[in-house]
């Protein structure tokens, strides 16, 4: 099942539904539910919506009717993690230092803002220090459906209610500057998130999963255009930590709720500063590329769709660059 989030023209409804095609079969008040979180948070709920779905074949939206909204527009909590050997390793090199041996014995992940969460298809609005080396960030994500404490990662699958494509978008000197501080990322990456299309169910998945001993791995391509030049490449599968084992890690200690949304991290290649870090390391004048106002920005993942979104320049000269003391 694929499920969205939407609203319909001059109306502030929120609405939530299973789509096909492109039929929305509208979902509200299926499990006394209001919102994907409040559906996914019920035991059996796929079956129960189902046969929701059976008895009101009626109750139906056009995706040309209506606007989509992030999947989870308002997650409980986001989570981003570092699972991608590969561009940890790059971008290490990039700067000159060697692999951290850390990587490999446990799975870590940083807090950012579940309120700046943004659809497919919308404008994103910018402020000007966040065009100082503006990145995507090539990245799926999981949404929690059974929440839990101190989750182990034999059972942790079972915790996830579904998949959506991430792109965690980076303003480069906001954050590295930060980090000198051994803090964050917090304001380099704190004000848009874009998740989208729609949340993808496990069993969609099952013919693209890998058994491992520590969870299911999943054999998806993944790609990145911008302004319809294919910049990054990769695949889900060489992620070498798997959303079980952060979901344990996540979870020790701590209760972790349906709506808690956990991303990958960046795939190697799948962002412009591993990008130009390479370049100029092969070649001293290599020229550096970064997203710029009007940049459209394409990430496709197999099995979970297409997210689509054009960048723009706020109308303010407001910036905390130049309020440094």
């Amino acid at each position: 099942m694929k499920l969205v989030s939407y609203i319909k023209p001059n109306s502030v409804q929120h609405l939530f539904g299973a789509i096909e095609g492109d039929i929305i079969q509208n979902l509200n008040d299926c499990c006394s539910a209001n919102s994907i979180v409040e559906l996914i948070s019920n035991k059996n709920w796929m079956e129960t919506a189902k046969v929701f779905i059976s008895k009101n074949p009626n109750k139906i939206d056009q995706l040309s009717d209506v606007k989509l909204l992030a999947t989870i527009p308002k997650p409980t909590s986001f989570r981003d993690a570092y699972a991608f050997r590969q561009h940890v390793a790059t971008s290490r090199k990039n700067r000159g230092v060697e692999m951290i041996p850390e990587f490999d014995e446990f799975p870590v992940f940083y807090f950012s803002n579940h309120n700046a969460m943004f659809s497919d298809g919308q404008k994103i609005e910018l402020m000007p220090d966040h065009f100082h080396r503006l990145d995507y960030e090539l990245e799926f994500a999981i949404v929690i459906g059974k929440g839990g404490k101190n989750i182990l990662s034999k059972d942790a699958d079972k915790h996830i209610a579904g998949f959506c494509i991430l792109n965690d978008i980076s303003a480069r000197r906001l954050q590295m500057e930060e980090m000198k501080l051994n803090l964050g990322p917090a304001k380099g990456k704190d004000y848009a998130n874009v998740i989208g299309p729609y949340l993808v169910t496990p069993d969609e998945l099952e013919s693209k999963s890998i058994d491992t001993a520590f969870g299911k791995k999943y054999d998806l391509q993944m790609s990145c255009y911008v302004n319809g030049e294919l910049l990054s490449e990769g695949n889900a599968k060489d992620m070498n930590w798997t959303f079980a084992e952060i979901i344990e890690r996540a979870s020790y200690g701590v209760e972790l709720f349906p709506g808690d949304v956990i991303g990958s991290g960046t795939v190697g290649t799948g962002c412009l500063l591993e990008l130009n870090g390479t370049g100029k390391r092969a070649n001293p004048d290599y020229k550096e590329r970064w997203i710029q106002a009007g940049d459209e920005i394409e990430m496709q993942i197999e099995g979970l769709g297409k997210i689509t979104n054009t960048i723009v320049k706020a109308e303010s000269n407001h910036s905390l660059l130049k309020l440094k003391k």
